[in-house]
This record gives C-alpha cells, sequence and structure tokens, in this order.
C-alpha cells in the first residue's frame, strides 16, 4: 500500500506593472464571483441542469464541471482571510 503526499502549490497573481491592480479589487471580485454563483444556486435552476448546460457548451466531463462549481463557492474562504 502506498502512500499519497499531499503537495501544495503557490498561487500568485500577476498584474500588469503598468497599470497595477489593487489587492482590494482583486479580493471584491472573488467575493462577487463565489456570491453570484451562490446566488445561482440557490435559483430555481437545478445543479444537474447547470451541468449538462455546460457539459453541452464546453464538451468537458460531467465530473470536471462538478469540480469547478464546488471550487466557485468555496474561492472566498480559501483565498481570503477574515479581519
Amino acid at each position: 500500500m502506498t502512500k499519497k503526499i499531499a503537495r501544495t502549490q503557490q498561487i500568485t497573481v500577476k498584474v500588469d506593472e503598468q497599470h497595477p491592480e489593487p489587492l482590494q479589487i482583486i479580493a471584491k471580485s472573488i467575493i462577487d464571483l463565489s456570491d453570484a454563483y451562490k446566488r445561482i444556486e440557490d435559483g430555481p435552476l437545478k445543479r444537474n441542469t447547470i451541468v449538462v448546460l455546460l457539459k453541452d457548451a464546453t464538451g468537458l466531463p460531467a465530473r470536471d464541471i462538478n469540480k469547478i462549481l464546488d471550487a466557485v463557492l468555496k474561492l472566498k474562504q480559501y483565498y481570503l482571510k477574515e479581519l
């Protein structure tokens, strides 16, 4: 039996050096994206319907789409600290 080793990956945001984007705007965008998808999920469309529509539009497997949708809901907790 082999053990899986967890790997961590450092995420960085590359901004245009000529026109730097303040971190507050990036943080607000993460919050807005996460909140927008939460409102979609709370709406009348079932998650399965959203997955089927995205699968048809992209050709991606439903498994990958579900992973992405799960991650969108957790963006705030993954990348932002509570102050």
